[in-house]
């Protein structure tokens, strides 16, 4: 005996929101966006045109799809006709790929993802899921969605940049000696701009054309011939001037493009060539891609930003003026690897944003071992002598104080370092195992006296209960993010060009991934009780089935061992529900 079953006959059409599951991830989505102020969507307003598509759909439609792992415009369409979460949150409309693909693209919808988090943590600290004692930072680099082989590096710009100079310097040279061109008013004598040189070529250009002219109303071939011979210099300076003026303009373009950077991709020129995890050459191959950064708690996206340069340490300071900026007030504690501990940025969170920094340093774990502990020749284990100011080597001679220097680094920041060297090393038994210097010079040490107290403190916060138990949950908090981005929701690449356009399909991406934990979070508790109801409910029916079957037998007309058999077949059942 089947269920009823027929293609012909007309089927009324329900709600489909009956349709999903009491914990449906689309419903967290929904909830998120309409917790979105109405303030925030008043940009999009339009009074020309045709009626435009609601960002509040639009939003849950592109969230929605990026929670499933689809991130192109034409498998989200798709969606939209085959998905009864996209059905119910677009509400029956269908947007086309171009549409989404535009609207994931709008500038405008970088503050609506903006709002997603400021709204996805007030939900957060409601839940009680968040403490907001700490942040969690870490930093992954994601792969652009450029030609891996279009690259273009700040040395071979300069080099060639610095060639041309050469030569159009060389060259104006000649044409004035020979008195080609006249001499033009420079801004530096150090290099052409381009729009002197764009006056060398006009130059140039008008004593050819003075020289077509004469070939063309002289009548003697002997002059027509020699004309044409002096008309070749100035004729060929011309056309290297017009290959000198292309060059210079690629040249600071591409300068421009560059800023800080050591190179760009010409596919995404916002993109940057770095050294990627996943190499599938095992060459060491330069990828072109972001540095993207996040702060966490609990496994939650907060903030997030993107920057050009590979290194995390320089993305400290500016990530968290963007947190502070655009997200929520920091918190007490910063907590990060030892790639962003640094001198610059410890003075930051200590002495400008008054935080406490729970941050390792790149040679934290070495000062542990018993190693570096025991290893005579290091400037650490040495005495100091603080009345003289000075150390005592291994050979018991005295390393005084001798005078301060100052560093730049690439940023500007200025460190001090107090140098001391020994009086005197020839002839010391150490001297091999003690210094790399030549033989005529002394061994020297260099103190930061600000980066040693700096390091002193971090050593204590770490060694405290309370400030090292924070710090023990980094690893577990921040990194099962990127395993969560990369592993479980399969974003390794992004989709779009432009920084802009990337910041917006990383902000996409991070929150999918949290509206994907929180559902988790908040389906366990309700699945486990409604596997308990369902299996109350089963027992309660088998207890009504054993009692209605027992009737049936009774009162229905059969024979004896009809009868026989099926109480043969209830007892185990019968017995059970007795049982219970």
């Amino acid at each position: 005996m089947f269920k009823h079953y027929n293609m012909n006959q007309v089927v009324l059409p329900l709600d489909i929101e009956r349709k999903l599951q009491e914990n449906d991830i689309a419903f967290a989505i929904h909830n998120l966006v309409e917790s979105i102020p109405e303030e925030a969507f008043r940009e999009f307003d339009q009074n020309t045109g045709r009626r435009a598509y609601h960002p509040r759909m639009m939003l849950k439609v592109i969230l929605c799809g990026y929670t499933q792992s689809v991130f192109s415009g034409r498998k989200m369409e798709a969606l939209l006709k085959d998905s009864v979460r996209m059905m119910w949150l677009s509400q029956g409309e269908e947007p086309s790929y171009r549409t989404i693909n535009l609207f994931r693209a709008n500038p405008k919808v970088s503050g609506l993802i903006r709002q997603c988090f400021i709204q996805f943590r007030c939900q957060l600290v409601e839940g009680h899921h968040i403490k907001e004692e700490a942040i969690f930072i870490d930093g992954t680099k994601l792969e652009a969605n450029a030609n891996k082989f279009t690259f273009v590096w700040r040395k071979s710009v300069d080099r060639y940049r610095q060639s041309l100079m050469d030569k159009s310097a060389k060259m104006y040279e000649e044409l004035l000696q020979d008195q080609v061109i006249p001499e033009i008013q420079r801004e530096s004598e150090d290099e052409f701009s381009t729009e002197e040189l764009e006056v060398i070529l006009q130059h140039l250009e008008e004593r050819v054309e003075a020289f077509d002219q004469q070939i063309e109303a002289s009548e003697i071939v002997s002059e027509r011939k020699a004309l044409r011979s002096a008309r070749k210099g100035p004729k060929q300076s011309r056309k290297h001037f017009y290959d000198f003026v292309q060059r210079k303009r690629k040249y600071d373009q591409a300068q421009r493009l560059l800023g800080e950077r050591n190179s760009y991709s010409k596919t995404d020129v916002d993109a940057t060539f770095m050294r990627m995890k996943d190499d599938y050459m095992k060459n060491g191959q330069l990828k072109p891609g972001y540095n993207v950064q996040i702060a966490t708690e609990n496994q939650f996206t907060l903030a997030y930003d993107l920057f050009p340069n590979p290194t995390d340490t320089r993305t400290l300071i500016p990530f968290l003026e963007t947190i502070a900026d655009r997200f929520f007030e920091l918190p007490e504690y910063i907590v990060a690897d030892a790639g962003y501990g640094s001198e610059q940025n410890y003075n930051d969170i200590i002495e400008q944003k008054q935080r406490t920094p729970l941050m390792t340093y790149g040679t934290y774990r070495k000062e542990k071992t018993k190693k570096h502990k025991k290893n005579p020749f290091h400037v650490d284990n040495w005495m100091y002598n603080q009345e003289k100011d000075a150390f005592t080597c291994p050979n018991d001679q005295l390393i005084p104080f001798q005078y301060e220097s100052k560093r730049k680094d690439r940023t500007g920041f200025q460190r001090t370092f107090r140098v001391y060297e020994c009086e005197d090393c020839t002839g010391c038994p150490f001297r091999s195992s003690c210094t790399t210097a030549k033989e005529e010079n002394n061994r020297k040490v260099y103190r930061n006296k600000k980066w040693e107290t700096q390091k002193t403190y971090i050593n204590e916060l770490l060694s405290n209960e309370k400030t090292g138990a924070i710090y023990g949950k980094r690893k577990t908090d921040v990194e099962p993010v990127f395993g969560n981005l990369k592993a479980d929701l399969r974003f390794t690449r992004f989709s779009v060009r432009g920084k802009a356009k990337v910041h917006n399909e990383l902000g996409l991406a991070l929150m999918a991934v949290n509206l994907r934990k929180f559902t988790a979070l908040s389906t366990f508790p309700r699945d486990r009780q409604r596997k308990n109801h369902q299996k109350t409910s089963t027992m309660n029916q088998n207890r009504f089935t054993v009692l209605v079957f027992t009737f049936k037998i009774s009162y229905v007309p059969a024979s004896f061992l009809l009868k026989v058999a099926l109480i043969i077949v209830r007892l185990p059942s019968f017995l059970l529900a007795l049982h219970k």
